[in-house]
């Protein structure tokens, strides 16, 4: 098995990979691929003629993602990291250097001393707030002490992310695997990350319908306790 496995997410994010893709250390990493859904801006061309590899997405949502880039990806520390200029790419050496110190999990944090949010320069932060109240509950419940349980950018042994049988749909993936995760007591760490503005593309997180998704996971996990 390889020691590490870069997985881009992507769909339809030229713009960004265009500013981004030069920055991604993949000569530190030993294999990196990208988990593809339909993209038809050119995404897929642009990463083919950079000789990496792409895997087709065929049912939609981000959950999705993650599931078929853990499946496929040959290392035993997994990265994901997408490409729209929110998640700085330079933080991928500091992902994989907390999980060499002994992390099951690391999270780019958007919250800690030293981070930045995108909504940080807003008066009204109702991202943040939600992102930020949401983690506080999953503190309170399963006595943890993260300060940002849902950011995607992160890296987790692969190991870690097969005891955790992630089920959730869409953007609840992240939140469900650090609610598992704290479940399972595994080691969590978090590294500060500066989050740009996303560059070119759609985020396909739409405020309210995250938003119930996000309360119903909460209380499917608060019913189901470890038995996952």
């Amino acid at each position: 098995m390889l020691k590490t496995s870069l997985i881009i997410l992507t769909r339809n994010e030229i713009t960004g990979l265009s500013k981004v893709f030069n920055k991604i250390p993949i000569n530190k990493v030993d294999e990196c691929f990208c988990v593809d859904y339909k993209s038809t801006d050119g995404t897929k061309e642009f990463l083919k003629k950079k000789k990496i590899k792409i895997i087709e997405q065929k049912k939609p949502g981000r959950s999705e993602a993650f599931r078929i880039g853990a499946s496929l990806a040959k290392g035993s520390i997994l990265i994901f990291f997408s490409p729209d200029g929110n998640e700085n790419p330079t933080d991928i050496t500091l992902l994989i250097k907390k999980i060499e110190d002994g992390a099951d999990l690391v999270i780019a944090s958007r919250f800690v001393i030293g981070a930045r949010n995108e909504e940080d320069d807003q008066i009204f932060k109702a991202r943040k707030w939600a992102n930020q109240l949401f983690t506080f509950v999953a503190n309170i419940i399963w006595k943890g002490k993260i300060t940002d349980s849902i950011n995607g950018y992160r890296a987790i042994k692969k190991s870690s992310f097969e005891k955790l049988h992630l089920d959730s749909e869409g953007f609840a993936i992240e939140y469900q695997m650090t609610i598992r995760a704290l479940k399972l007591k595994l080691k969590i760490a978090e590294i500060p990350t500066i989050e740009g503005d996303r560059i070119g593309g759609q985020s396909g997180s739409i405020a309210i319908p995250t938003g119930l998704r996000f309360i119903y996971y909460l209380v499917r996990e608060i019913f189901i306790g470890n038995n996952f």
